[in-house]
C-alpha cells in the first residue's frame, strides 16, 4: 500500500481566523458503490501531484476532501509542506486528468508529476532463533546478518529470541536470511517475510490423492489477490498469502468447498503450532522433563555421597569393595552421572559446540568445562581405584550431576519468568473474539441472513452485527444503530465512548448497552490490534543504547571467567603442593589437588553472563507491555532511555493543549434579528467551505435544529471563497459574507465602534472573531475559541514538580498565544508564535544545543519535523491510526496526563535497569572472589561448585523477576487527584 504523506500544516497570520484545525488521521479506505470489486482492486493505481498554492492545513484539508469525494478513490493524502498530493484510485471508476481537474476546482495549481509513484523495495523480515543463551548469541547472529548484501540492518533480541532484518528481495531473500542463522549455528523459523499480504492456513478434510491437492491448489490461484500458496500433504493443510482488499479466507472456503463435487470440506487450520505461545510451552515442557529426568539420577547420586555416608548400615554398603579399591557407591554414582553428563546435558555440549565453532564463547561453555572437569576427574579417580591396591580415591560425580540438575531448574524457572515479560502481546491478541455476526443485506440495506462465523472469516466490507456484551470483531464504522463501547483495553480511555451511524469503532472493544452494525474496513494484519501488537513486538526487539555496556562485556566475559577458575586452580594447587597453607585446612575427604579443582569449578560455574545479558532487554519488554495497556506505546530501548532524561518538553498548541476543534461560543448582534435566523444564513454559505472555523458555525446552527439528523440547509448560490479572508454567496436572495476583518473592508462594509470592541475582546480572551454581513451591512460577531483540554493546567504544573521546562509553540499569533500560555501556566519567555513546521524544528534543536534533553508533544502530523528532530516524539491522539512514523511514543487518547505515565514510566523501568546491572554486575563481582575461596583461609567457608551453579542459575531467574516488579506499576497519584471532565459548551 502506497506510503502516506504527513500533512504537514503551516499557518500565516493573514489566515482566515487564527487557528490550524486538529489534523485529520487518515480515515478508512473510500470505495466506488461501497463495495470494493477484485477487478477495481487488482488495477489499482498511484499518482502524485504538485499542487501550488496551498498556504496552511486549511487548504490541504479542502483538497483532501474534494479528491476523496470522487468515485474510485482509495486513499489521498495532501502534504502542504512539499506543496504536493499522493492519491490512490482505482483507474477504472477515475483517471488522473479527473483528479487533476478537480484540484485545479478547488482553487489550487496542479501538476501531474511521473516518477514519484515508485514504491520502498525495502522488506521487513522477522525469524525465530531457537538455542541462543547469552547477548554472545545474539550479537553473532546479529554480525552474521548485517554482514549480508542487502540487509540495511538486522536486529536480534534475546529476551524474546526473534531477529527482525530490515532487507532489499531485489537482492537478497529471507531463505537465505534463514540459512546465515542455522550456520551460525541456531535453528531459523519464519515468522513474516514483511510483505504486504495477509496469511491463513486451512485444513482441507475428504482429500484422498495427490491429484486433489492439485485440483484445489489451481483453484485457489486462479483466485484474483492470492499471492502464494503452500500445501503440507501430510496435515493435508493450505498456507495461503493473500491482498486481504481482493480476496478473502470465506472465498477460498467457497471455492474448495466447491471443487470436486463438494467432497471437499475446509477449515481454519487449529492453533497450536507455528506461534510464539506454542514454541515457548514447547520450551517450557523440554526444561521441564529434562529437569525431571536429570532428578531421577541425581538424587540417588547426592544420597549416595552426601547422606548415606553418615548412615552405618547403609555406608558399609556402599564401601564394600568390587575390584581393588573401586566401591560398590562409586560405580553407582559413575552408572547414574554418566546419562546426566552426556544424554540430558547434551544441550550444554551443543551450545558450546556452535559457540566456540564460531569465535564466541557462553555460559554453555562455562558448564561444559565445569562439569566435565569434576566427570572426567572422577572417571579418573573410579578408573584408578579399580587398577589399584592401596588408591583411596575421592569422585566428585555429585558436583557434575548436580550441576546440570540446578543449571536446568534455573533455565526453566527463567523461561517461566521470561514467558511472563511477553504477557502483554498475548493479552492483546486474546483481545480479538472467536466469533462474529455475520449479516447478508439486500439491495436496500434490509437484513435477510444472520450467520455466526470465525472471526478470523471476516472480509472487508462485511456487515457485523455485535450484540452488548460482545466483543467488536473488526475495526469499521457504524452503518446502523448506537450504544457505547468500552475503548479500555485499547487505548488505555477509562470512560465508555458513544457510538452512532457513522462512527468508527476498533477491533477487540467491547460494546456495552446497544446493538450494532458495523462494516468492516481494516481486518487481519491491517486492523488497529495487529498494529498495536506490532508495534510492542518491533519495541521489545529494539535494543537501548544501555544494552551495548552488557553487549561489550560479554564480548570478553567467557574467557575472562575461564582464565580466573585456570589461575585459581592453579594458585591452590600450587599453594597446596609447597605447603603454601597448613595441612588442617584440606577436609579429610580430599587432598589439595582435589581441593584446588573444586575451588576451579566453582569459579567456573558461579560466573552468570545471562544476568547481564536479561538485564535490559527483560524490562524494556515488560515496560513497553505495561504501556501499551496503558494507551502509551513505546517504540522501544532507545525512546524508554532518552524519555527519563527529558528536562524540557515543547507542546504543539492546536489539538495538543487545546481541543483543537474550534467550537463557537459567544454570539453578538449588531441588528435586531432572531439568532436561528441569523444562524440559518451564516450556516448555508459556510457549508460550502471545508474551513474548520466554518464547520464550527455550521455545528453550532445545527443546535437550532435538534429535531433533524442532517439539517439541509438553504441553497447558497453564487459561492465564492477568498482564501485567508473568508466566504461569500446569495442565500434566500439575500447577499452574505462570512469572515474576517479584511474581507469586510475589501468590500467596503463599514465596521461600527462596538464590533472593533467586541473584536479587540475576543482576541484578548484567546478567541477568534468571524464577522458576518447581510445585504452590505455588519449584522453579527461570532466568537470562536478552541477550548483548553480539562486538563493542560494541571500536567503544566505537576511538570514543573518534576523539574521538567514547559515551552509552548504555535503558528498562531502572539496575542493569542501568549493569552493560551498565561491559562495554562507557561511563562510568556517560553512561547514562540507564528512559527511554520519546519521553525519548531529549528527551535528544538536550539534548546537541544542548550544543553536540554527535548520531548515534542504534538499531534503527529502538521508537527512531524519538530517530533523527528526531538530527542523523543510523542504523537498524541493518535486513536487507531498508531503507526506514526515521526513519533517515538505514541499517546493513543488525547490526555496530556499521558505525558507525564509516559516520564514517568520510562524512569521506574530505567531504574529497574539499573538494579539488574547492579545485582548482575555485583552478584559476579561478590561470588567469583568467594568461589574462588577469598574467604576460606579466614573462616574455612568454600562454595562446593554444586552450590555455585545454583547461585548462577538463580542470578537469572532473579533479574527476570526483579524485570517483572514493573507489571505493577501504577501511575502517579497526582494523576488521579485530577478532574478529567469532557467539555461542554453551551
Amino acid at each position: 500500500m502506497a506510503t502516506k504523506f504527513l500533512a504537514l500544516a503551516c499557518i500565516r497570520s493573514d489566515s482566515y481566523g487564527h487557528l490550524s484545525p486538529r489534523p485529520h488521521y487518515p480515515s478508512m479506505p473510500k470505495y466506488p458503490q461501497g463495495e470494493e470489486t477484485a477487478e477495481s482492486s487488482k488495477a489499482k493505481a498511484v499518482a502524485v501531484f504538485s499542487v501550488v498554492g496551498m498556504t496552511c492545513s486549511a487548504c490541504a484539508g479542502s483538497v483532501e476532501k474534494a479528491i476523496k469525494r470522487l468515485p474510485g478513490i482509495h486513499e489521498a493524502a495532501v502534504d502542504v509542506l512539499n506543496n504536493k498530493a499522493q492519491v490512490l484510485f482505482y483507474p477504472t471508476f477515475v483517471n488522473e486528468e479527473r483528479i487533476r481537474e478537480t484540484i485545479e476546482d478547488v482553487g489550487f495549481e496542479a501538476t501531474l508529476i511521473e516518477d514519484e509513484a515508485s514504491e520502498k523495495s525495502i522488506q521487513v523480515c522477522r525469524i525465530r532463533i531457537n538455542g541462543m543463551t547469552s547477548t554472545s548469541c545474539s550479537s553473532a547472529v546479529e554480525e552474521a546478518l548485517q554482514a549480508i548484501q542487502g540487509v540495511q540492518n538486522a536486529q536480534v533480541a534475546l529476551a524474546t529470541e526473534e531477529a527482525e532484518i530490515h532487507y532489499d528481495p531485489n537482492i537478497v531473500g529471507y531463505n537465505q536470511l534463514m540459512e546465515t542463522i542455522e550456520h551460525t549455528g541456531f535453528e531459523a523459523l519464519l515468522i513474516s517475510t514483511g510483505e504486504d499480504m495477509s496469511k491463513i492456513h486451512l485444513q482441507v478434510d475428504g482429500i484422498r490423492t495427490d491429484h486433489s491437492m492439485r485440483m484445489i491448489e489451481n483453484s485457489l490461484q486462479a483466485l484474483p489477490g492470492v499471492q502464494g500458496i503452500n500445501m503440507d500433504p501430510q496435515v493435508k493443510k493450505f498456507s495461503l498469502s493473500y491482498k486481504s482488499d481482493m480476496t478473502g479466507p470465506r472465498n477460498f472456503i467457497r471455492v474448495i468447498e466447491s471443487t470436486g463435487s463438494g467432497r471437499f470440506k475446509a477449515r481454519i487450520f487449529p492453533e497450536g503450532g507455528g506461534g510464539r505461545e506454542s514454541f515457548k510451552q514447547e520450551e517450557i515442557k523440554q526444561y521441564y522433563r529434562s529437569f525431571m529426568w536429570s532428578l531421577i539420577f541425581t538424587i540417588p547420586v547426592f544420597l549416595t555421597s552426601m547422606v548415606f555416608m553418615y548412615i552405618p548400615g547403609i555406608k558399609h554398603g556402599l564401601d564394600t569393595k568390587v575390584v581393588n579399591m573401586l566401591t560398590i557407591g562409586e560405580l553407582i554414582r559413575w552408572v547414574l552421572s554418566t546419562p546426566v553428563q552426556f544424554i540430558i546435558g547434551k544441550r550444554f555440549y551443543t551450545g558450546s559446540y556452535k559457540a566456540l565453532h564460531h569465535g564466541s564463547a557462553n555460559m554453555d561453555v562455562l558448564i561444559a568445562l565445569g562439569t566435565n572437569a569434576a566427570y572426567f576427574y572422577s572417571v579418573y579417580s573410579v578408573l584408578r581405584a579399580a587398577t589399584s591396591s592401596d588408591f583411596m580415591g575421592t569422585d566428585f560425580f555429585e558436583t557434575s550431576s548436580m550441576l546440570i540438575s540446578f543449571i536446568l531448574l534455573g533455565k526453566y524457572l527463567e523461561i517461566l519468568a521470561k514467558g511472563k515479560t511477553s504477557e502483554a502481546i498475548a493479552k492483546l491478541m486474546d483481545l480479538a473474539p472467536e466469533t462474529a455476526t455475520l449479516l447478508t443485506l439486500d439491495d436496500e440495506g434490509n437484513v435477510i441472513r444472520e450467520e455466526e462465523v470465525d472471526s478470523r472469516l471476516i472480509q472487508k466490507n462485511d456487515v457485523i452485527k455485535i450484540i452488548p456484551g460482545a466483543k467488536v470483531a473488526s475495526d469499521g464504522y457504524v452503518l446502523w444503530g448506537q450504544s457505547h463501547v468500552n475503548e479500555s483495553m485499547i487505548t488505555g480511555e477509562a470512560r465508555p465512548v458513544a457510538k452512532r451511524k457513522g462512527d468508527t469503532v476498533i477491533g477487540g472493544t467491547l460494546n456495552e448497552n446497544g446493538v450494532l452494525h458495523i462494516k468492516a474496513t481494516k481486518v487481519g494484519s491491517e486492523s488497529a490490534l495487529s498494529q498495536i501488537v506490532r508495534l510492542v513486538e518491533s519495541a521489545q526487539m529494539a535494543k537501548a543504547p544501555v544494552q551495548k555496556f552488557a553487549d561489550r562485556i560479554s564480548k570478553f566475559f567467557v574467557p575472562l571467567v575461564i582464565t580466573l577458575s585456570l589461575s585459581t586452580w592453579f594458585a591452590w594447587f600450587l599453594a597446596g603442593k609447597f605447603h603454601g597453607y597448613p595441612q588442617s585446612w584440606i577436609p579429610s575427604s580430599m587432598d589439595s589437588f582435589q581441593l584446588a579443582l573444586q575451588f576451579g569449578i566453582s569459579v567456573m560455574v558461579i560466573a552468570c553472563p545471562c544476568a547481564l545479558g536479561l538485564a535490559t532487554p527483560t524490562a524494556v519488554m515488560v515496560g513497553t507491555g505495561v504501556g501499551a495497556s496503558q494507551g502509551v506505546l513505546i517504540k522501544g530501548g532507545q525512546a524508554l532511555e532518552s524519555a527519563h532524561k527529558v528536562n524540557c518538553i515543547v507542546f504543539d498548541k492546536t489539538g495538543t493543549l487545546t481541543v483543537g476543534k474550534p467550537v463557537v461560543v459567544n454570539t453578538k448582534l449588531l441588528k435586531n434579528m432572531v439568532l436561528r435566523d441569523f444562524y440559518e444564513l451564516a450556516a448555508a454559505t459556510e457549508a460550502n467551505s471545508e474551513h474548520p472555523l466554518a464547520k464550527a458555525v455550521v455545528e453550532y446552527a445545527k443546535k437550532f435544529r435538534e429535531d433533524e439528523e442532517n439539517p439541509i440547509w438553504s441553497e447558497a448560490r453564487d459561492f465564492v471563497s477568498v482564501t485567508g479572508h473568508g466566504v461569500k454567496a446569495i442565500v434566500q436572495n439575500k447577499k452574505i459574507m462570512v469572515g474576517n476583518k479584511s474581507l469586510m473592508l475589501d468590500n467596503n462594509i463599514a465596521i461600527p465602534i462596538d464590533a472593533e470592541e467586541t473584536l479587540m475582546e475576543t482576541e484578548e480572551m484567546a478567541q477568534i472573531g468571524i464577522l458576518v454581513s447581510i445585504d452590505g451591512e455588519l449584522t453579527g460577531v461570532v466568537a470562536i475559541s478552541d477550548p483548553l483540554k480539562p486538563s493542560a493546567r494541571e500536567v503544566i504544573s505537576i511538570l514543573k514538580s518534576m523539574d521538567i521546562q514547559s515551552i509552548m509553540v504555535t503558528g498562531d499569533n502572539w496575542g493569542t498565544a501568549k493569552s493560551i500560555a498565561k491559562e495554562v501556566g507557561i511563562e510568556t519567555e517560553n512561547v514562540i508564535a507564528e512559527a511554520k513546521p519546519e521553525q519548531k524544528a529549528e527551535k528544538v534543536k536550539d534548546l537541544q544545543a542548550s544543553g536540554f534533553t527535548v520531548a515534542m508533544v504534538g499531534d503527529g502530523i502538521n508537527d512531524s519535523p519538530a517530533l523527528v528532530a526531538a530527542d523523543v516524539g510523542m504523537a498524541i491522539g493518535a486513536g487507531t491510526d498508531i503507526a506514526i512514523e515521526a513519533a517515538d511514543i505514541v499517546l493513543m487518547k488525547s490526555n496530556l496526563e499521558d505525558v507525564i505515565t509516559a516520564i514517568d514510566l520510562s524512569r521506574k523501568t530505567f531504574t529497574r535497569i539499573r538494579l539488574n546491572y547492579i545485582w548482575a554486575l555485583g552478584y559476579n563481582l561478590l561470588g567469583i572472589p568467594i568461589a574462588a575461596g577469598v574467604l576460606f583461609p579466614s573462616t574455612r567457608f568454600r562454595l562446593p561448585p554444586w552450590i555455585a551453579g545454583a547461585a548462577m542459575a538463580a542470578s537469572s531467574v532473579s533479574v527476570v523477576c526483579c524485570s517483572l516488579l514493573l507489571k505493577n506499576y501504577k501511575r502517579p497519584k497526582k494523576l488521579n487527584n485530577l478532574q478529567i471532565g469532557g467539555i461542554v459548551i453551551e
